[in-house]
């Protein structure tokens, strides 16, 4: 016997064989459809007896094994089913002769043999035969299983028949000798007559007679004959039968049988009990005992039932255990290993013997009777017969467990298929076999096993047979497998190769993409088997993925309402588990800020590049989901072994609401890949959701300044988008242009604007920026490309003192203004007092340092809305950001105050010192100019009219209301100083640079200045002949009455007097000297002093006198008020009286 039947396993010596063939030209079809339901009548039960025949079809069964029938029964062929197409009667005869050579095949062996015509109909068909059944098609021949089963009884009959005729043998008679074919020649020329030859006879007959006994259902007598069998043959030596089926193998055989009804050869469904008691028997299958006590064979009974109950003991007694059923298999499989030809039959009784210790999960034992069947020497194999045996071992190791030696032969199959030898090489079934491969190398076609925990198993090996993959499937012309392959070694196998390797597999990659490129499309094999897509998330690896916001001139700002955002969302408690924990993975996901629609979008990825040369990725993009999304892809190339390197990838969402940022797709090496962020390891990620908002307008401004080189930081963390900067004098006014485009495709139709000066030490006065929103408004709305202009009007006003808190006294410093002049002759250089400063003055020094240049920081915000943006109640803010140099213009080192001839007027002196570096000119208003040199102080004399400050508002503006007493005496100190800049009109001028400004007193008034430079509550009038008397001359004439009226009106809030005033005359005679002593020259008409009554508040009192001179000259009336107690409850500076000057003249003839 040269050909093994791997399929092979203990219970099939219990078996009768069939064989099922075609007859002429029958379609594959056809024949496997009949063969099929020929097969489903695996076993029927004998008429009144409680055995079960059990049937082994094959529709191929080479004749030479059939040879072997007599050695074990189950090899021979005792029945066979033919199936042939017959379409007309004159074929039938042709067809049945057919029928007649294909059972002279099989002739020697046969019990019985049947015929299934499919297609004849008429008299032929109808004609009864019972080793003929016609049928008219394939599809209608309901009556197929009842033949088979009827054919099958027919078979158990010539079995029963035989079975009796060989047990009833009579010990006398002469036994024939039971031979294997290459033993017939061996046994010519013996002497049939000895004892030792009749003895190896009846040996070899009881063996038989229990093969007939097991295949017909009776396992009891079975056992008894293979036990008396293997005394006889052990006698004479006989090891081939003693080793098979005789004893040894046979009674294995039955043992399994006995303790394995369900069968070894893992077929569906348990094999049909031997009577009823089998399954208690079961029970007691592992308990050891005598495994060779025989029954006497004279209890055994022609039908194989035995009334007496100790037969069913002594059937467990004669049954092996199954420990002990390994021993025999060993001990048999030894006998035939001393036989060459018998090398078939030693493979097969190694895998049954396997398939029994698969059931017993005794793995280690197993494995070796497949290392012995592994070097079994059989004739020379057929490469298909060896593809066949190398998947038969595989088979069998994935059945005790071996995975990785059960991969390793079925890799060996794999590799048989595309032998040299082999003229048409099968690279499909070689494919399809190491697919079948990848399990037991601890492999699979799904690159997500290999993405989370350690790699397991041996990555050499993987590669190897990934290689082979790859190698395969080109072979087979289908060049998308080999890509998909490729890109899964190179996916999960990075870490294992080498550089150079690397490089290989690269080449390679881009050598099979060039012809098809790799996508992410799920390859179903035609088996049914399916490669899920191989994204490279490894090239590059992405460590970190960060949604960026907008830029801060783009961010969306929520308009608050009256009620504030989101308030019904939020919950009326302090803390609430119950929205914490529902939507906590909600907020992990979702970002606080909100992208706009039809806005270019930023997403930052960190990669790294891990391989040993330069690594090119083309259009790397992002992968979205929830609302449409226009992906700008991007290219990229990382230096070798790069680190973590940023690349920002961009796109543009085109419809609002929630957008989801899945991952990111690139092409590297032609393979096309879709990285999904859950399926990355390792990965840190600030949330992958964000809001994506209706339209806004987008808003570019331009400025007429230069760009500033300083930014500004803002302390709310505002960004600035734009810095401009200008360097300007102190006091100096210059306009900002700033045109406002729409760069964006929605109209802009809301614009705020506001300013915010930044926390410095100096004091501003006036309003630092001012523009006119209502100008460019009037432009709006303003559509996409549309400019509007804006001029803002940028103001400096700093402190123009020297020092502060230096003026202190206003008494005279030797410097004197004497007559009217505007200006005195004085003129001084003054230096920086460098020896008063600290040796190392911090940043920022006193405001009084004439050569320090001060810096003023602002920020212009844009708060601006359009489209539907605007409906939904969004806005954009833009911030403009803008640094004023200012440089020090001019100082008023010192400030005083002189009465004027009216005590209405004042003469308010100036120290002006000029701390540029050009020839600067000074005016005042009315005034002439006053030129300074660079670094020259010079004294400024203004007559100016005092105001009247009791007419301001004692609460200026609406903050008054919540401000301290101290915030409101400077509120108003504020507004007097600003009175009286507005009336002085002080502007220098730098003719050299042809800029001018305004110079401001307001911070150098301190409040004695202001007092003098106050009306008195106390009005005082004086009144020559009716006319007011207070700057000009007064003329009368010698020897007339000169009519003298003094008025009071007291403007304050209480009342005054009464008061008593003497009128003193003098002269002045221009030298220092005043001559009081006039009584010769001036005669009062009536009394020199006068009386004034209480006066009320807003009220008014006058008193009257009359003078009289007697001669010519310039005389002076000093009217002086009494220090009586009324006086003294009063400051001094609510009496200032003035000075008359009268002028007497001679009197007209």
């Amino acid at each position: 016997m040269s050909v093994p039947d791997y399929m092979q396993c203990a219970e099939d010596h219990q078996t009768l064989l069939v064989v099922v063939q075609p007859v002429g030209v029958v379609s594959e079809e056809n024949f496997f459809r009949i063969y099929k339901r020929i097969c489903s009548v695996s076993q029927i039960s004998v008429r009144d007896s409680q055995r079960v025949l059990y049937i082994r079809y094959r529709h191929h069964y080479p004749p030479e094994n059939n040879e072997w029938g007599d050695f074990q029964t189950h090899r021979k062929v005792v029945g066979l089913v033919t199936i042939t197409d017959c379409c007309s009667a004159k074929d039938w005869p042709q067809t049945f002769e057919k029928f007649h050579m294909q059972k002279e095949i099989y002739g020697s062996t046969l019990y019985d043999s049947r015929l299934f015509v499919f297609g004849l109909q008429g008299e032929i068909a109808e004609q009864p035969r019972t080793d003929v059944a016609f049928y008219p098609s394939y599809e209608a021949c309901p009556g197929v299983e009842k033949r088979i089963e009827d054919f099958i009884e027919s078979l158990f009959i010539v079995l029963e028949s035989k079975r009796l005729d060989r047990a009833t043998d009579k010990s006398g008679d002469k036994v024939p000798l039971l031979c294997v074919p290459f033993e017939k020649k061996d046994f010519v020329g013996l002497d049939t007559d000895s004892r030792h030859y009749k003895k190896r006879c009846q040996g070899r007959m009881r063996k038989h007679v229990g093969d007939l006994c097991l295949q017909a259902g009776m396992l009891q007598d079975s056992l008894v004959h293979y036990h008396m069998a293997v005394e006889l043959l052990r006698a004479v030596n006989d090891f081939l039968w003693l080793g098979g089926p005789a004893a040894l193998e046979g009674l294995c055989s039955a043992s399994v049988i006995y303790h394995y009804p369900g069968g070894t050869g893992g077929k569906n469904g348990a094999r049909r009990c031997q009577g009823g008691s089998l399954p208690a028997e079961a029970t007691n299958r592992h308990r050891p005992g005598a495994q060779e006590v025989l029954i006497d064979p004279g209890a055994l009974t022609t039908n194989g039932i035995n009334p007496d109950t100790s037969a069913e003991i002594g059937r467990a007694k004669n049954c092996l255990s199954p420990e002990d059923i390994i021993e025999k298999y060993k001990e048999a499989i030894s006998y035939y290993g001393k036989y060459k030809n018998a090398g078939v039959i030693e493979l097969e009784a190694c895998v049954k013997a396997v398939r029994v210790l698969a059931i017993q999960k005794r793995s280690m034992e197993a494995s070796e009777f497949l290392q012995n069947a592994v070097y079994i020497n059989l004739r020379q194999l057929s490469e298909e017969e060896k593809i066949q045996r190398y998947s038969v071992l595989s088979e069998l190791y994935e059945l005790i467990g071996f995975r990785r030696k059960s991969a390793f032969f079925k890799r060996v199959a794999a590799m048989q298929c595309v032998a040299p030898s082999i003229a048409e090489p099968g690279w499909r079934a070689c494919y399809k076999l190491l697919l079948e491969t990848l399990p037991g190398y601890s492999l699979s076609l799904d690159p997500q096993d290999f993405s989370k925990g350690t790699h397991r198993g041996w990555a050499a090996v993987q590669m190897r047979l990934l290689h082979e993959l790859v190698y395969a499937s080109r072979r087979m012309g289908n060049p998308a497998l080999s890509v998909r392959h490729l890109s899964f070694l190179l996916q999960t196998m990075l870490d294992f190769l080498s550089d150079q390797e690397k490089k290989d597999v690269t080449q390679s990659l881009e050598s099979y993409t060039s012809k098809c490129p790799g996508t992410m499309e799920l390859i179903t094999l035609p088996d049914g088997l399916s490669l899920p897509p191989v994204p490279l998330t490894k090239l590059p690896i992405v460590r970190h993925v960060k949604l960026l916001n907008l830029p801060a001139s783009l961010r969306p700002q929520k308009m608050k309402s009256l009620l504030g955002q989101n308030v019904s969302a939020k919950s009326p408690f302090i803390y609430s588990p119950i929205i914490a924990h529902s939507r906590g993975e909600e907020r992990s996901k979702k970002i606080d800020f909100q992208w706009v629609q039809g806005d270019v979008c930023e997403v930052q990825l960190m990669v790294y590049n891990p391989m040993p040369f330069e690594l090119r990725v083309e259009n790397m993009g992002l992968l979205t989901s929830g609302v449409e999304f226009e992906s700008l892809p991007a290219a990229l190339s990382l230096p070798a072994e790069s680190g973590l390197y940023p690349v920002t990838l961009v796109g543009v969402p085109q419809t609002t609401g929630t957008i989801s940022v899945n991952g990111y797709h690139t092409t590297v090496f032609g393979v096309f890949s879709d990285c999904l962020l859950d399926n990355l390891p390792g990965i840190k990620n600030n949330g992958s959701t964000v809001e994506v908002i209706p339209a806004l307008p987008r808003l570019q401004i331009s400025t007429s300044l230069p760009r500033s080189a300083h930014s500004l930081q803002p302390a709310s963390g505002d960004e600035v988008s734009t810095h401009v900067s200008v360097q300007l004098f102190n006091g100096e006014t210059q306009q900002l242009v700033i045109k406002l485009e729409n760069i964006g495709v929605e109209p802009l139709e809301k614009l705020e604007v506001t300013s915010k000066v930044l926390t410095s030490k100096e004091k501003l006065y006036g309003d630092f920026l001012s523009w006119k929103l209502e100008e460019a408004l009037a432009q709006f709305p303003l559509q996409p490309g549309q400019v509007a202009t804006l001029t803002v009007n940028i103001q400096v006003k700093l402190d123009f003192s020297c020092q502060e808190n230096l003026l202190q006294d206003l008494s005279d410093d030797g410097i004197s203004v004497s007559g009217f002049p505007l200006c005195s002759p004085f003129r001084q250089v003054v230096r920086p007092r460098v020896e008063s400063k600290a040796s190392n003055p911090p940043e920022g020094s006193k405001p009084g340092d004439p050569s320090h240049t001060k810096v003023l920081e602002a920020i212009l915000n844009f708060k601006y809305s359009g489209g539907p943006g605007h409906v939904e109640g969004y806005y954009r803010d833009l911030s403009l950001g803008l640094r004023v140099e200012v440089e020090p213009s001019v100082f008023f080192t010192r400030v005083s105050t002189l009465p004027a001839t009216s005590t209405r007027q004042c003469h308010l002196l100036l120290d002006v010192f000029n701390s540029t570096e050009h020839e600067l000119s000074l005016s005042a208003r009315g005034n002439e100019e006053l030129i300074l040199h660079a670094g020259e102080c010079q004294r400024m004399a203004i007559q100016v009219d005092k105001f009247n400050f009791e007419s301001f508002p004692e609460s200026p503006g609406e903050k008054g209301q919540f401000a301290s007493p101290k915030q409101l005496e400077e509120q108003r100190q504020e507004a007097r100083g600003l009175e009286i800049n507005s009336k002085l009109g002080i502007r220098w001028r730098i003719p050299s640079l042809k800029r001018t400004g305004e110079a401001s007193v307001e911070g150098v008034l301190n409040q004695l200045a202001l007092e003098h430079l106050q009306l008195a509550p106390l009005q005082w009038d004086v009144l020559v002949d009716g006319q007011p008397c207070d700057c000009e001359a007064a003329a009368c004439q010698v020897g007339d009455p000169m009519r003298l009226e003094v008025r009071l009106t007291n403007r304050s809030p209480r009342s005054v007097g009464p008061f008593a005033l003497t009128v003193v005359p003098f002269q002045d005679h221009q030298n220092g000297v005043h001559n009081y002593d006039l009584h010769s020259a001036v005669s009062f008409v009536g009394s020199s002093t006068f009386y004034l009554d209480a006066v009320q508040p807003a009220g008014q009192s006058a008193c009257l006198g009359a003078l009289l001179f007697l001669y010519t000259g310039d005389f002076f009336l000093h009217v002086r008020v009494h220090e009586d107690s009324t006086s003294k409850e009063l400051p001094p500076s609510w009496f200032c009286l003035p000075s008359v000057h009268v002028r007497a003249l001679e009197g007209q003839a």
